[in-house]
């Protein structure tokens, strides 16, 4: 008996302990909704957005319409990512999730990038997909798998990931994160086209590359106006 109820408070404490680990990246929120609006006029200042007065909310505040249709794969990269957070589903502002909608052109790739406040969970929903996460130092481990219609696949919060079309018809696939906004950091795009430039040096010694080719990256990633 003592045994038991020594198991039982050893199982508490380690309940106690990883609970607050457990909880998303957004904070939870303490009303039932917290509609988004741009100006202050409208309600309080709430994780990053004001709050609409709630009386004034309605339907059209919680619906986003659209997520069917197929989006055009004309980029370099061959993929289109349509996203539904809280700058496009107000409603959405404080509860700690929202959606994306990728498509895929033949041999397209969402290429490798992080989600800072968001874990992921992507389904296949056409075609077939190559996806993997790299963990971080000092492991830098690959963690891979080929993906098929109706399979899902987790990518954790803040670790380096991709998607590569490996079918050969365009695939779609989606993907809820565990923020309303979960932003979104491409890996070359943010490296080799910040705004200003990383100096190419300190790239050059960082890849082990030619200061040459890290200026033609610099050119090629360069945002445009």
């Amino acid at each position: 008996m003592e045994m038991k109820s020594l198991s039982f408070l050893v199982v508490l404490s380690l309940l106690a302990i990883t609970l607050p680990f457990a909880i998303a990246s957004d904070p939870s929120p303490l009303q039932d909704f917290c509609v988004a609006v741009n100006t202050p006029a409208d309600g309080v200042f709430v994780n990053g957005k004001f709050c609409k007065d709630p009386k004034l909310a309605t339907a059209d505040d919680f619906f986003f319409s659209g997520l069917q249709n197929a989006r055009p794969v004309t980029n370099p990269v061959k993929s289109n990512v349509t996203t539904v957070n809280v700058n496009n589903l107000p409603g959405l502002n404080t509860l700690g999730i929202s959606l994306v909608r990728i498509d895929y052109g033949v041999n397209g790739q969402n290429p490798p990038h992080t989600h800072p406040r968001a874990t992921e969970i992507l389904y296949v929903a056409e075609g077939t997909l190559l996806v993997g996460f790299v963990t971080s130092n000092p492991d830098n481990r690959l963690f891979t798998k080929t993906l098929n219609v109706g399979d899902v696949f987790v990518f954790p919060e803040g670790l380096i990931h991709f998607q590569v079309n490996v079918g050969k018809y365009p695939a779609v696939a989606f993907a809820a994160l565990s923020s309303q906004n979960a932003g979104v950091i491409t890996i070359a795009n943010t490296v080799f086209g910040s705004t200003p430039m990383i100096d190419s040096s300190i790239l050059a010694r960082a890849f082990q590359l030619d200061p040459r080719i890290v200026m033609d990256l610099q050119v090629k990633f360069k945002p445009k106006n």
